[in-house]
């Protein structure tokens, strides 16, 4: 069950994933199963690698920067500040950084992100 709380902000546990981009988790707690909170940091010109998520849907709430992102079979769309992406489970993504600054998106999970969903599509399958 849910109990009031506060997560307080905690920047230097930001750390380097394997998939292309850095990651602050904000919020994954099995106190919390329904939804996870991470904060991602796609260097200029970095990728992230092509990958999907079992049985987790996520968005992508861009917050700054500017990107490409790639979802499924849709073709590659322009990303800035203030877009969300809507990526359904088991549909494999991707998100490079367009521009000169860091490309920063929270990554909103439900049910709550697992290292055990992640498969990396090009090649190996690597957790945080």
């Amino acid at each position: 069950m849910i109990t009031p709380s506060l997560l307080p902000h905690q920047p230097a546990n930001e750390y380097w994933f394997a998939e292309g981009c850095f990651i602050l988790e904000l919020s994954n707690s099995p106190a919390d199963p329904a939804l996870s909170i991470a904060r991602a940091r796609v260097l200029p010109g970095g990728q992230t690698r092509w990958h999907l998520l079992h049985a987790i849907s996520e968005r992508y709430v861009i917050q700054s920067g500017s990107g490409c992102v790639e979802v499924g079979e849709l073709a590659p769309q322009s990303v800035a500040a203030g877009d969300v992406v809507i990526i359904p489970p088991g549909c494999r993504q991707r998100i490079r950084n367009t521009g000169s600054d860091d490309l920063i998106f929270l990554a909103l999970c439900t049910p709550r992100f697992a290292a055990s969903a992640y498969e990396d599509l090009e090649g190996s399958t690597t957790s945080g």
